[in-house]
């Protein structure tokens, strides 16, 4: 008899791990990728934030029976392996969870995040080196997925976005599979600063929420929006859109259902970046123009909640750009007219000794200058470079020697028309207003339509007093992106001191929610 009940007991222990496999399987597997990447070289400074939220983050959710899988400052290799990692994870009914904070950059439509060796100059380094979230989406699809959630945290100003006159402020509306549900730090297009704590506002009021038991992951990212909405006084917004067609909860309303998922320790990979060295990129013959693609209809399935945007996107901006008329070049004298096409290596005022002692100090240890002189050294010709490495000098201050970078590269293509508009945008920052404006109208007889030359040339009639010139390459360049924060900014400033001050007024707030450093950058362009 006594053997009788051993052998019942023994039984009952082997098949019961096979029973609560099979319901675990019926419930669906619950896999997630952690990210927080936070020292990019090419940053002022390391960010402060990702690297705790992301931990933060990976404990609540492995609490929650996630398999967790963590990574922190993943270079490109190690984003993409992780990813691979979190596919092959996912089985049919699985729910699958991404997790990204650190800088993210949206092109051609789409949202990409960014590992920290990204070397990032023009629009088709986005998607050489990023991370595309709607990609990453349909591979979860694809693989079965039947609940996919995406929570980015990168609607950060970037150290990219301005190399050196092309800008799309914050991450763009995704087209995402059904069943997802994605949800950015803050609104479309546009960008906050880090509230100076370890943890940012957004994970903090998320973690909350996703904490109490038995409530909806809508609910909960919802109710997330509303708390940090009210937390920072409507400056940051949160986006969300949602195709979910069934019930999930972080948190399961019964603690036993919670009890039997099966946690498992998270696989931390912390990757160190690739040297330094390998900064360089290969050179290429051309620099793209930004292309500004039309928006694609969002599936019916789809219910997106966010902050109205200030003007609504053209259907066609293609096609509208082409029925755009242009503001008239305005003449420049007849003695700097003839200097056009012979362009020397000289700069045309002022030389890179002009550039104060302190931007010198700091640039001369620059890993990716280095990299760009040691090219360039190798190859005078080496046009490419030179264009790089002006970029490089403008965007650290150093105008005078950025504009003859800019001489250099024009001298050895004289229709390389974003040389123009750049050597056209740094002699309006240093007053050169007259060379200045002979460059972006060059530089928009060779591209008409270009929105970046439109941009500047707006700036410099801003500079230069002529409001009303101003606010036509305004409106000429917001035609084309109605989201561009310097030409909304630009037009404000313009019309109010054209007497026009409610449009001014909600030019300039709209700028302001768009991108809150606009109004200290302006400043440091000498406009204010």
């Amino acid at each position: 008899m006594n053997i009788r009940i051993a052998l019942f007991v023994l039984l009952t222990l082997l098949m019961a791990p096979a029973t609560r496999s099979q319901a675990d399987d019926a419930r669906g597997a619950r896999v997630a990728l952690v990210i927080g990447n936070a020292k990019y070289p090419d940053a002022e400074k390391p960010l402060t934030q990702p690297v705790n939220d992301a931990r933060d983050l990976a404990d609540e959710l492995k609490r929650d029976g996630f398999d967790v899988d963590a990574g922190e400052n993943l270079n490109g290799d190690a984003m993409r392996r992780a990813f691979d990692r979190l596919y092959n994870r996912v089985k049919p009914g699985s729910v699958a969870l991404v997790f990204f904070s650190g800088f993210g950059i949206q092109s051609g439509r789409q949202s990409y995040m960014i590992p920290v060796d990204a070397q990032i100059w023009t629009e088709p380094d986005v998607r050489r080196d990023g991370i595309s979230l709607e990609t990453v989406l349909g591979e979860l699809n694809s693989r079965g997925a039947t609940v996919k959630i995406a929570l980015i945290d990168a609607s950060r100003r970037n150290p990219f976005e301005r190399r050196f006159r092309s800008f799309s402020a914050g991450l763009a509306p995704i087209i995402a599979p059904g069943g997802s549900l994605v949800m950015y730090s803050a609104a479309l297009s546009s960008v906050v600063s880090d509230n100076g704590g370890d943890h940012s506002l957004f994970v903090s009021e998320l973690l909350k929420e996703i904490r109490v038991p038995g409530l909806g992951a809508e609910e909960a990212l919802n109710r997330t929006r509303v708390g940090v909405t009210r937390a920072s006084r409507s400056e940051q917004v949160p986006w969300i859109s949602s195709s979910l067609a069934e019930d999930f909860s972080f948190v399961p309303s019964s603690k036993t259902a919670a009890a039997d998922t099966s946690k498992a320790n998270p696989v931390v990979d912390r990757t160190p970046p690739e040297p330094a060295a390998k900064a360089n990129p290969a050179p290429v013959d051309t620099k793209p123009a930004v292309a500004v693609s039309p928006p694609v209809a969002k599936p019916s399935a789809t219910v997106t909640k966010s902050a109205p945007t200030a003007a609504a996107e053209p259907d066609k901006p293609a096609e509208l750009a082409k029925q755009i008329e242009l503001p008239k070049p305005i003449d420049v004298p007849k003695e700097l007219a003839k200097e056009l096409g012979s362009i020397t290596a000289e700069p045309v005022s002022g030389d890179a000794g002009q550039d104060n002692e302190k931007v010198k100090l700091s640039l001369r240890d620059d890993p990716t200058v280095q990299s760009l002189s040691n090219r360039i050294e190798e190859n005078p010709a080496d046009a490419n470079a030179l264009y790089r490495r002006g970029q490089v000098y403008a965007s650290k201050g150093a105008y005078w020697s950025a504009i003859k970078d800019f001489d250099d590269t024009i001298r050895l293509n004289p229709r390389d028309v974003e040389a123009y508009n750049n050597r056209c945008f740094v002699r309006t920052i240093v007053n050169e207003l007259t060379a200045a404006l002979k460059d972006c109208n060059e530089a928009l007889r060779l591209r008409p339509n270009f929105v970046d030359a439109l941009d500047s040339r707006g700036l410099l009639n801003l500079k230069n007093g002529q409001n009303k010139n101003a606010i036509a390459d305004f409106d000429a360049a917001l035609k084309i992106n109605p989201r561009l924060t310097s030409s909304l900014y630009g037009r404000g400033l313009a019309r109010l001191r054209s007497g026009m001050k409610s449009e001014g007024e909600i030019d300039i707030t709209t700028a302001k929610g768009l991108d809150p450093n606009i109004v200290k950058e302006f400043a440091g362009y000498g406009v204010r």
